[in-house]
């Protein structure tokens, strides 16, 4: 096999576990890297193998802390295109300073495009990315955007239950559709959590938009950060009468007393991805993780042989 046809897979810091796994299921041996910081935090960068004409790609969501794993991720790609390497994709499974997608208020920078332009800099072939906070951020790169979703995994593991009248709970107005979406998929009700959020990381249940009464509710987001919307959502729905309260979610940011707030919410079942990895010290009652491993391992090698990703979509 020339270099032209092989791939190789290298790893920031920022999820190993997960970035083995891909490797593991694609059949890839993990690309050897050196990384350490220097004693007044600098990051150093050092790929140990030959990359001259491979396709690479490099996994690293930028999750907490989102600056030094951006960094990270930005000197390994110059590192490799320095090393001739043919062609580079960026994989972040979690895309860091994705909220802060438009001006909210006067004299704030639109963080995300900021981001994606720091990315671009060092001219990837293309990104790689699963549950964008924002869909237009797709549209802040200049180079070809490849967008998962999570929905296919969580569906599957959803129907294996086959959980009697189920309602697919957005959190707020602006995930209804999200939620539309997935209940077709595991063929639920909907209904909307009305909340107001006095300030940041702060948010009040108002109400709740839909029949709740005896079912079994799945609290449906694409992140949980602090844990305090999706708590009071818990609360909101059980003041309702709903039978059963599962959370589910694509990136467990988990900042801060989120794991607290979580294990208070007394749900009867967390379900979140790996695209952030969760520490042993954040412990959560009845958690379940779903491994995205094998949904990023199929992008990649159909990247590689330039093939149609459109099925990957849905």
């Amino acid at each position: 096999m020339s270099n032209k046809d092989s791939i190789l897979i290298f790893s920031g810091s920022a999820n190993k576990p997960l970035a083995s796994e891909i490797c593991k299921v694609t059949n890839v041996p993990e690309g050897a890297i050196n990384i350490k910081k220097f004693s007044d935090g600098e990051v150093s960068v050092r790929i140990e193998e030959n990359v001259r004409g491979r396709d690479v790609f490099v996994i690293q969501p930028t999750s907490f802390p989102a600056n030094d794993h951006l960094m990270e991720l930005i000197l390994i790609m110059d590192a490799l295109r320095r090393a001739s390497a043919r062609r580079v994709t960026a994989v972040l499974p979690y895309y860091g300073y994705g909220r802060q997608d438009r001006k909210v208020e006067p004299r704030v920078p639109i963080s995300a495009r900021v981001v994606a332009d720091l990315i671009q800099t060092m001219l990837p072939h293309r990104l790689l990315t699963m549950d964008l906070h924002a869909d237009q951020i797709q549209g802040f790169f200049s180079i070809p955007v490849d967008h998962l979703y999570f929905a296919p995994v969580l569906a599957e593991y959803i129907n294996s239950k086959n959980l009697q009248d189920l309602v697919i709970v957005s959190p707020d107005s602006g995930g209804a559709e999200r939620a539309r979406f997935f209940g077709k998929k595991v063929n639920g009700g909907l209904a909307i959590i009305d909340k107001r959020r006095p300030r940041a990381n702060e948010s009040e249940v108002m109400n709740v938009i839909g029949d709740v009464k005896g079912k079994n509710c799945l609290i449906l987001d694409d992140m949980i950060d602090t844990g305090g919307t999706i708590g009071k959502a818990a609360k909101a729905l059980k003041e309702n009468g709903a039978l059963s309260v599962i959370c589910c979610a694509t990136h467990a940011v988990l900042s801060g007393e989120a794991p607290d707030k979580l294990n208070e919410a007394n749900f009867d079942e967390v379900v979140l991805s790996n695209t952030i990895h969760i520490p042993e010290s954040k412990k959560i009652n009845n958690l379940k993780v779903l491994s995205t491993a094998s949904l990023f391992s199929r992008a990649i090698q159909i990247i590689h042989n330039e093939e149609s990703i459109s099925s990957l979509f849905i």
